[in-house]
């Protein structure tokens, strides 16, 4: 009688490798959130990704797990819009175009912004190609909580006008600042994003002179990457 013998010290099978790939779904949940990233300089919370994919939060939310759980995002600890986007696609190479730096811009108290071109900042074409954009230095750290640091640069579309939630650089009373626009019946304010209370919401009243200069719809870190808008 034959016996058929098994070495212990012979190679070992390895089990197969853990599956990465995203499937279809997931491709454009992650690609939906990139993009709402690129142009508002903050990730969609569940509900407005849902909204924007057309499923229910339940579902955005698995696939957001499914993401987070492969490498393709992680959360950011101690905020609310916490996604961050990890990993991308491989995409083309982006043709980069000039944008004028034009001065600073308050995150704090607002500052008079100098409309004087200082330079130049490379940003991506999907943001600057078919609107009309500038850059603008931070200085201040109100706006911390929208990713917006002192020392930052904003790219800045130029709009007249502005939907409640949006970064927007702004004139009151011929001063120039960064905050989110606050809408609400008839108060009208703008507010930093931050837990600081050093900083509080700039109240719009009858006799104030507001303009909205233009949208932040992208941030370049002066120690990171662009954050797409």
């Amino acid at each position: 009688m034959s016996h058929s013998h098994t070495t212990r010290d012979g190679p070992k099978k390895r089990g197969p490798k853990p599956k990465i790939e995203i499937t279809s779904p997931q491709r454009r949940t992650l690609q939906e959130i990139d993009h709402f990233a690129r142009r508002n300089g903050f990730a969609p919370t569940i509900q407005e990704l849902a909204a924007r994919l057309g499923i229910a939060p339940a579902s955005a939310h698995e696939q957001v797990n499914q993401l987070v759980s492969k490498g393709y995002l992680r959360r950011a600890p101690g905020k609310t819009r916490s996604l961050v986007v990890a990993r991308r696609l491989q995409d083309p190479p982006t043709r980069l175009v000039s944008v004028p730096l034009v001065g600073a811009v308050a995150a704090g108290p607002p500052v008079f912004a100098e409309e004087n071109v200082i330079g130049e900042v490379l940003v991506e074409q999907e943001i600057a190609a078919e609107d009309r954009c500038f850059a603008l230095t931070v200085r201040g750290m109100s706006m911390e909580g929208a990713g917006i640091r002192d020392g930052d640069i904003v790219i800045v579309r130029k709009q007249p006008i502005a939907e409640c939630g949006d970064v927007v650089v702004a004139l009151v009373d011929g001063d120039a600042t960064v905050k989110r626009l606050y809408l609400h019946d008839a108060i009208i304010e703008l507010h930093p994003d931050t837990t600081n209370r050093e900083y509080g919401p700039i109240p719009i009243g009858p006799d104030t002179d507001l303009r909205i200069v233009g949208k932040v719809v992208g941030v370049r870190a002066t120690s990171r990457t662009l954050m797409h808008c």
